[in-house]
């Protein structure tokens, strides 16, 4: 590895960890200035703020970033939306049929017999 790529991969690093601090630092901050007067909750610390941003991360599971879960459903849908499109007549029926048996069968849509 050159040191040029060595230098970028150290940059990239402690960007992200520097990252990581600014927006605790925001939500702390943000925490501090808005929850106390319209909860009545205390005011947090870092660590607590830092705890609070590790804990969202964990139970919402955001922070997709350019590529997350919305990107992946996306293109899924345009997948088979291309795949649909290919099919003849015939076999988008057959396509409907299948489905229509699927939900009825387990009682989404319909009775199940």
């Amino acid at each position: 590895m050159s040191n040029n790529f060595k230098g970028k991969i150290a940059l990239f690093v402690i960007g992200g960890i520097a990252m990581f601090f600014a927006v605790t630092a925001i939500v702390m901050w943000l925490w501090n200035l808005l929850l106390p007067e319209i909860t009545g909750v205390k005011a947090v610390t870092f660590w607590q703020a830092m705890g609070i941003l590790v804990l969202s991360k964990i139970l919402f599971g955001g922070f997709g970033g350019k590529h997350g879960k919305g990107w992946r459903a996306k293109e899924k849908f345009r997948q088979m939306k291309e795949e649909h499109c290919g099919m003849s007549e015939e076999e988008k029926q057959r396509l409907k049929e299948l489905w229509k048996k699927r939900c009825e069968t387990t009682g989404f849509f319909g009775k199940s017999e």
